[in-house]
């Protein structure tokens, strides 16, 4: 049983131009994407907490020392944009941990080549975020910042534990459902940034988001295509 905090799967037409605010997200929502009954309730059921988790949780994240965030005058980017791409990195990060287990744990070369994807894109990513910040004067997380840093859709410890465990089918389907909860919380993420008055004014950081959104409800497609496809054993 593969237990998630943020695994709505978006239609798979249609282009998105903004993130999806969860707060919103009702049964209207879901039930038109085709999805299993049970899964559809279990959504509904799971999104109300699932949101609670993500509020505030940027506002909160714990840089140690490097916490405190200054803004020069006349700057375009805002506290919130340093935070979100300090907390995209972290998260990037368990998404390469996550993908890098691919090749140890047995799995099958459609879901390997995916993982590979998503580790190459993503560690591609962490460079601009963390060029971005530097050339802003911020301080700049390394890729392991997800180890002490909690964000939304994240996989908790003991998610990652499941997934490490498992093996060849079984971890097939235990990555594609926690990639999809992690590539959800990422979206969440940007829909809090837009959602945030002054924020994303910073055409690199409007860009940027812009393209996590693209990029990653195109992957939970993918996955969502892939998961179905599994054999049951």
């Amino acid at each position: 049983m593969y237990t998630t905090n943020f695994s709505l799967i978006l239609p798979a037409h249609g282009e998105l131009r903004r993130p999806v605010n969860f707060s919103r997200v009702t049964a209207k929502t879901l039930l038109p994407l085709g999805l299993p009954l049970g899964l559809t309730l279990g959504l509904m059921l799971a999104l109300p907490a699932a949101t609670a988790q993500a509020q505030g949780t940027m506002a909160g994240m714990n840089m140690g020392d490097h916490g405190h965030i200054t803004i020069p005058a006349g700057a375009l980017y805002t506290v919130p944009d340093v935070e979100f791409m300090q907390g995209m990195i972290a998260h990037h990060g368990q998404a390469v941990y996550m993908s890098r287990l691919a090749a140890a744990h047995q799995s099958d070369p459609r879901v390997q080549r995916l993982a590979d994807k998503i580790d190459q894109s993503q560690v591609a990513e962490i460079r601009i975020m963390q060029e971005w910040l530097t050339r802003n004067g911020q301080f700049a997380p390394d890729s392991a910042a997800w180890r002490t840093v909690t964000m939304p859709g994240m996989l908790t410890p003991a998610q990652l534990k499941e997934l490490d465990a498992a093996t060849g089918i079984a971890f097939d389907r235990a990555y594609l459902t926690f990639m999809m909860q992690h590539h959800m919380g990422a979206l969440k993420m940007v829909d809090d940034l837009f959602a945030t008055p002054g924020a994303a004014q910073d055409v690199d950081v409007s860009v940027f988001a812009n393209d996590v959104v693209t990029v990653q409800t195109a992957e939970i497609n993918a996955m969502r295509q892939m998961l179905a496809s599994l054999p049951d054993k």
